[in-house]
């Protein structure tokens, strides 16, 4: 599978804001990061899915994302916050789940807050040793969300763990970002998840409204825009690269999702994502 790096690796933050005005297909497509990712919403609501599950998101919503789990998020009102891209070989301690805490009381808003005030102070700062700095202060980052983590486990205990629909979901996400570009089916996802095709995506549509053919389509087409604006592969081997049996049944499909084919779509849209 052909698969281009997400760049660049090193720790950086985003306001939410500019990450909303993103086009949707960025957004809405659900598919994982291959570094962790911190959100910290201020103002707005929406929905977000990590790993299949979908839920809301508010104001003092802190949402962990570790590299690999598949998400997405869908904007309801104008957001603000912050997005912490924390790069490779940051060598912290980071959860290896996710977390999605509502922090309800001021003094956690406000520590919080003043954490990611300081990540940006240095890395806007242009002093020496900038990202060194950041980094000390995205250790502590680190720290705050272990302390979290456990208040996050204690609240999942009295809700009750997640239904089957939910697990089962998960563990697709978790295959499908793994094996996406394969020329696995739908059928052949089922039997490695020990169950029927049918069963995948009855919970596929309970746990976030879509099938699992769809999160399959949609993953393989997220990474095809990616490819057409960034590369210059030819449209027949990113084909073949993401498991389209034909270069002709990849156009059809990428036409139909995005109103374009593939060739007119890489035209209007390189120039732009390249800048």
């Amino acid at each position: 599978m052909m698969q281009i790096p997400e760049q660049p690796s090193r720790l950086r933050m985003k306001s939410l804001a500019k990450l909303a005005n993103s086009p949707k297909w960025q957004l809405e497509t659900l598919r994982a990061l291959n570094e962790p990712l911190f959100l910290w919403f201020t103002h707005g609501q929406g929905r977000i899915s990590i790993a299949g599950s979908a839920r809301g998101f508010h104001p003092h919503n802190a949402i962990f994302i570790p590299a690999g789990v598949m998400f997405n998020f869908q904007v309801m009102t104008r957001v603000q916050g912050m997005a912490i891209y924390f790069g490779h070989g940051h060598g912290l301690s980071l959860p290896d789940i996710p977390l999605h805490l509502r922090l309800r009381e001021g003094g956690h808003q406000s520590e919080v807050g003043q954490i990611i005030d300081a990540i940006h102070r240095e890395l806007d700062g242009g002093r020496p040793l900038a990202e060194r700095a950041a980094l000390c202060q995205v250790g502590l980052l680190s720290v705050w969300l272990d302390r979290h983590r456990a208040e996050q486990v204690k609240d999942t205990a009295q809700a009750g763990p997640r239904n089957a629909n939910e697990r089962l979901t998960a563990r697709y996400t978790a295959l499908l970002e793994r094996e996406f570009g394969s020329s696995l089916n739908i059928s052949d996802y089922a039997t490695a998840l020990g169950v029927t095709p049918t069963h995948l995506t009855r919970a596929c549509r309970a746990s976030c409204g879509r099938t699992a053919l769809a999160l399959l389509q949609d993953r393989r087409l997220y990474e095809a825009r990616r490819m057409l604006s960034e590369t210059t592969v030819p449209v027949q081997d990113i084909a073949r690269g993401l498991g389209f049996s034909t270069a002709g049944y990849f156009a059809r499909a990428f036409a139909q999702q995005t109103g374009q084919p593939p060739t007119a779509w890489r035209k209007a849209h390189a120039s732009i994502m390249r800048h």
